[in-house]
């Protein structure tokens, strides 16, 4: 695909923000408790502001239904130039585990890659070990002889089947605002939310220039920016129904090897959560990559989460 591909290290994007962010900003403590306009940290000191916002990343939330893309990732400097010009985003000629599994490599200079082994599986256990020596498995048959691994990655994103739209709103309307994956604002079938953050962090800066912030309302904000994103995305976690419930776990890859065959304008406004109707009716139609029986059984969100024992009371 002729898509021009950025990328980003927490390492620079740590010192870019550290040099906009105002003296006396601090760093690697942990808030105990938050209230609606203070915060203890864990030295027991108390911040007093009149706006607190939550974004401690994921938790555990009752009111979703999920499923994961967990990765391991190696950082490797190779002897010789390894050949690739551009990414890899997915390479599925390799044995499938734990659900539908995939290779991923960044080329980031002649002789340095950034190589991931990433699973899309029901559960959220990870194996790091044994994914690290697959990685290694897969540097060796490629040819390539690792001379250092310069870093290590991994992660465990939630991918959303389907959840209670009441409980959600309900958990957006009271308290501290909360935003991240705590608040479901992330890409729904990549668990990605840099996007998601950035968008939320515009929102709440341009709400700053018109008068001072408080909790109350940041809080409206997020509110009417979470009702807004989940009723966008259905059909996202519709799509993931399918791969997740409706697909076995060994032919998932069937799933993505066919969508990789759509325009490549489709496929770009799928990352970015921008699908038109148009673009919905193209990923749907013509013959299913998984049972059709077992599709229409996965059709309906609300019945999943009953299977599943998520409601509102």
């Amino acid at each position: 695909m002729q898509t021009p591909y950025s990328a980003v290290t927490s390492d620079r994007f740590n010192r870019v923000l550290r040099a906009d962010l105002a003296a006396g900003s601090i760093f690697q403590s942990h808030a105990e408790q938050i209230g609606l306009s203070s915060v203890t940290l864990g030295n027991g000191n108390v911040l007093h502001a009149p706006c607190v916002i939550d974004a401690r990343g994921a938790r555990d939330v009752p009111y979703l239904a999920l499923g994961f893309q967990k990765f391991v990732a190696l950082e490797v400097e190779v002897d010789q130039p390894h050949r690739l010009q551009c990414p890899v985003i997915m390479d599925a000629t390799i044995p499938q585990h734990d659900g539908y599994r995939f290779f991923y490599s960044l080329p980031l200079t002649a002789t340095r890659l950034l190589i991931y082994d990433t699973y899309y599986s029901d559960g959220r256990e990870l194996a790091r070990e044994a994914l690290e020596q697959r990685i290694r498995s897969y540097i060796d048959d490629n040819g390539w002889t690792i001379q250092r691994i310069c870093r290590e990655e991994h992660g465990v994103l939630p991918i959303v089947l389907a959840g209670d739209a009441e409980q959600l709103d309900r958990s957006a309307s009271a308290g501290v605002p909360t935003v991240g994956l705590a608040a479901a604002l992330f890409h729904p079938t990549t668990g990605y939310s840099l996007p998601d953050a950035v968008r939320t962090a515009d929102l709440i800066t341009r709400a700053a220039a018109a008068g001072p912030l408080t909790t109350d309302k940041v809080r409206q904000l997020i509110l009417e920016t979470v009702r807004s994103t989940w009723q966008q995305r259905s059909f996202y976690r519709l799509l993931n129904r399918m791969l997740f419930r409706a697909a076995a776990p060994s032919a998932r890859y069937q799933v993505l090897e066919r969508f990789y065959r759509l325009d490549v304008g489709l496929i770009q406004r799928f990352y970015a959560a921008r699908l038109t109707k148009l673009d919905q009716l193209r990923v749907v139609i013509g013959k299913p990559p998984v049972p059709l029986g077992r599709a229409l059984g996965v059709l309906s969100e609300r019945d999943l989460l009953k299977q599943e024992g998520i409601g509102s009371p």
